[in-house]
């Protein structure tokens, strides 16, 4: 169950409280009993660290069938394509050789 934040409008009384997505949203100030306790806009409880998460980091088992592929595919066209391509021809002019330090 999400927890939702709540404050008053009248006497600044402000407060957590644990509720399902379902109940409904609490409009009387437990505090000083006045219909103007709203519902906050909070950030996420969660933080994610470290250097990143992937399907392959479950640990004892194996990773799911429905993992999205990083890379490309084994039988990319790309590849298959260069392996049938001939070798590349030898350069026609000649190899310039470093000059010799004296």
């Amino acid at each position: 169950m999400p927890i939702y934040a709540y404050r008053c409008d009248e006497c600044g009384f402000a407060k957590d409280v644990l509720q399902k997505i379902s109940d409904p949203v609490l409009t009387v100030c437990l505090s000083c009993g006045k219909p103007s306790f709203k519902k906050q806009l909070t950030a996420a409880g969660f933080q994610l660290k470290g250097t990143g998460w992937y399907a392959t980091d479950f640990r004892g088992g194996t990773a799911p069938s429905t993992a999205i592929p990083t890379g490309p595919a084994d039988n990319a066209k790309p590849a298959a394509a260069a392996e049938n391509a001939p070798a590349a021809a030898p350069a026609s002019a000649p190899a310039v050789a470093a000059p010799k330090a004296d």
